[in-house]
C-alpha cells in the first residue's frame, strides 16, 4: 500500500487530473486523464502512464457536465484507483496567489474566501480553479488540499520589476507585475542543476511557449522577470491572447468603437494572438503547415516579439548563459526553435540543426557561447511536490 495524491487542474472547458504515488522519497505517475468538454459536450478519459486508456465516458449534449459534477465524477473513479492505497491529499493549480501567498498553502474555508478576492485578477482563470477545492471542502473536508500557485515563483523578482510607472495608491492596492507560468518555471529550475549545473548557478531565460506563452529570467533558478505581467495577456501573442498592446488601444476600442469591457476582454483574450492574426487557426501546428500569407504573417510576429522579449530580458539579467525552450511549442516545434536561435545569433547561439530536429536535450553546437535546451516541463509533478512537502 502507498499514499496517493491526487493534482487538479481546472481551466474553463476542461479539468486535468493525475495521481501520484510515493515510492519512497519520490513520486510515481500512476494515472492521468481528464473531463473535456464541460458545459458542451463532456468527455472523461483516464489513462496509464504509457497511454493506455484505462477508463473513458461520454455524456450526450443536453447532460452535459459543469464543474462540480466533473469533479464528482472524477473522485468517484479515484475512489476506486485508490482502494489499494491511502489518499493523503489533493494538490490544485491555482493561477492567483496575490501578495498573500508566496508558498503553497493548504486550504480550508478562511483561505479560499481570500483567494476568491483575486477573482478580478484573473477572471478568466481563477473562478475555475477555485471550483474544484470548493467541491472538495463539501464532498471530502477531512482531505487535505493544498493550493499551488502560478505567481509564487516570480515574487523573488527585484521590487522595481514588479512595478507599473503609476501612482503609490495603485502599487499598494495590488497593481503590480506578478508573472504567470510559475509552476513550470519551478520545475524547469528544479531539474536544471541535475542538467547543466553551469546554467542553473548562471543566467537563463526559459522560454514556456504553448497556446499560453511567456518568458521567464532566472538568475541561480530565481526568477527575476517575465513577460507576463499583472495578467495573464500581457508579453508574448499566444493562441488567442494579444500579449502587450499600448493602453491607447483599449481607449480607443472604448471611447471611439463603443466597446463594452467585456466586448474588450473577449477580444484580447479569446479573439487575438496567432488566431486573430492569421484568421486561421490558434494552433501552431496548423499554421506552420499552412501556405496561406496570413498564417506567416501569425508566426514572424510571434517569432519577432520574442527575438524582442529575448533582448530585454537578457539586459535585465546583464548577460545571458543558457536558454531553455518547453511547453507544447516548445518542446514539439524545430521551426520555431530553429527561428529564435538564429535570431540571437547576436548573443553568440550557434544551433546545432541535427539535435534540434530530434528536440531532445542540448540543442547548440559545441562552439556556441550559450547554450540551449529543449526540456519537457511537469507541472503536475510540481504540484505533487509542493503537495508531499506541505502535508510532511
Amino acid at each position: 500500500m502507498s499514499k496517493a495524491i491526487v493534482v487538479l487542474n481546472a481551466g474553463s472547458s476542461s479539468i486535468k487530473f493525475s495521481l501520484f504515488l510515493e515510492k519512497g522519497e519520490s513520486l510515481e505517475l500512476d494515472v492521468r486523464g481528464q473531463v473535456a468538454g464541460l458545459y458542451t459536450a463532456a468527455r472523461f478519459e483516464a489513462k496509464a502512464p504509457n497511454g493506455k486508456i484505462l477508463s473513458e465516458k461520454a455524456w450526450p449534449k443536453g447532460a452535459s457536465l459543469n464543474h462540480e459534477e466533473a469533479i464528482d465524477h472524477i473522485i468517484g473513479y479515484l475512489r476506486s484507483e485508490v482502494a489499494h492505497h491511502t489518499l493523503v491529499g489533493i494538490g490544485h493549480r491555482v493561477v492567483h496567489g496575490g501578495r498573500s501567498y508566496q508558498q503553497p498553502v493548504r486550504v480550508d474555508a478562511m483561505v479560499l474566501k481570500v483567494l476568491e478576492t483575486f477573482i478580478p485578477l484573473a477572471p478568466l482563470h481563477q473562478p475555475h480553479n477555485l471550483a474544484p477545492i470548493r467541491r472538495a471542502l463539501e464532498r471530502v473536508p477531512d482531505l487535505p488540499q493544498v493550493a499551488c500557485f502560478d505567481t509564487a515563483f516570480h515574487r523573488t523578482q527585484p521590487a522595481v520589476a514588479q512595478m507599473f510607472a503609476l501612482p503609490a495608491e495603485l502599487h499598494e492596492a495590488g497593481v503590480l507585475r506578478y508573472g504567470f507560468h510559475g509552476l513550470s518555471y519551478e520545475y524547469i529550475s528544479s531539474v536544471l542543476p541535475g542538467i547543466d549545473p553551469v546554467a542553473a548557478k548562471g543566467r537563463c531565460i526559459v522560454l514556456h511557449l504553448g497556446n499560453g506563452a511567456s518568458m521567464c529570467a532566472m538568475l541561480q533558478g530565481r526568477s527575476m522577470a517575465s513577460t507576463m505581467g499583472f495578467t495573464a495577456v500581457e508579453g508574448l501573442p499566444m493562441g488567442t491572447r494579444s500579449g502587450s498592446l499600448d493602453p491607447g488601444v483599449i481607449l480607443y476600442l472604448l471611447s471611439q468603437r463603443g466597446m463594452s469591457p467585456a466586448a474588450i476582454e473577449d477580444l484580447i483574450y479569446n479573439k487575438s494572438g496567432l488566431l486573430g492574426v492569421s484568421s486561421i487557426s490558434s494552433d501552431m501546428r496548423t499554421l506552420l503547415t499552412s501556405d496561406d500569407p496570413r498564417a506567416k504573417l501569425a508566426i514572424d510576429l510571434f517569432i519577432y516579439r520574442i527575438r524582442c522579449a529575448l533582448g530585454a530580458l537578457t539586459a535585465a539579467l546583464g548577460g545571458l548563459d543558457a536558454i531553455i525552450f518547453t511547453a507544447g511549442i516548445g518542446e514539439n516545434a524545430p521551426a520555431i526553435r530553429s527561428r529564435v536561435c538564429r535570431d540571437t545569433q547576436w548573443l553568440g547561439v550557434v544551433i546545432d540543426e541535427k539535435a534540434n530536429t530530434t528536440g531532445q536535450g542540448r540543442i547548440s553546437a559545441q562552439e556556441s557561447k550559450v547554450a540551449v535546451w529543449v526540456i519537457p516541463t511537469n507541472e503536475e509533478l510540481m504540484i505533487a511536490r509542493h503537495t508531499q512537502a506541505l502535508l510532511k
